[in-house]
């Protein structure tokens, strides 16, 4: 039984015709094709759970810039996130150098810290790179030396008052003031629990 189908006649072309494809087909085809860029995610759009993987991955982050003989994936493990997940959230924090992975000396991602006022309660930081992230750790760090009773601790806080806008507490009597407070301070938490 032969073909209900039509068969199509092939039309010829006209000489001078246009061609089927556009010039802007034409162009696009011709430049190479780019790599796309990634992006961070904006945090306004995270769920819980991703905004507490993307803590994580800041984490490996900052165990990266601090002990240089740890892998990108020995750090991520340690933290309890892939290596993939650093590199969704912080794109442009790893770059390869010679087929491996090296983490940047400084990034300029934002994350919210939390420094305590005069009254000991945690005020939000919001920094806008790991250098003010890495500020107000050593901020921390030198309250904890001064309430030890080392008094030069805060000397060089004393002409460095604010990190990214806030307010630091250096008074040796407001810090013994509010030292039950910060027992158990945490800079990444809210609520001291």
């Amino acid at each position: 039984m032969p073909s209900k189908r039509r068969p199509q006649v092939r039309r010829a072309r006209r000489p001078g015709a246009k061609t089927t494809k556009s010039k802007s087909t034409k162009a696009r085809l011709a430049q190479p094709r780019r790599a796309r860029k990634h992006r961070a995610i904006p945090l306004s759009k995270l769920s819980g759970r991703s905004y507490q993987a993307r803590d994580r991955a800041l984490h490996a982050l900052a165990s990266l810039r601090h002990e240089h003989r740890l892998s990108p994936t020995q750090a991520a493990r340690l933290h309890g996130v892939r290596l993939e997940t650093i590199q969704k959230y912080f794109p442009s924090a790893l770059k390869k150098v010679n087929g491996k992975l090296q983490v940047t000396k400084s990034d300029r991602y934002a994350a919210t810290l939390y420094v305590p006022d005069k009254e000991g309660k945690p005020v939000a930081l919001n920094t806008r790179s790991s250098k003010e992230r890495t500020a107000a750790g050593e901020y921390l760090r030198d309250i904890g030396r001064a309430l030890r009773g080392n008094r030069k601790a805060l000397s060089k806080w004393q002409r460095r008052k604010k990190i990214a806008g806030v307010e630091l507490v250096t008074d040796e009597r407001a810090l013994v003031a509010i030292e039950p407070a910060l027992s158990d301070f945490s800079l990444y938490r809210t609520f001291n629990s």
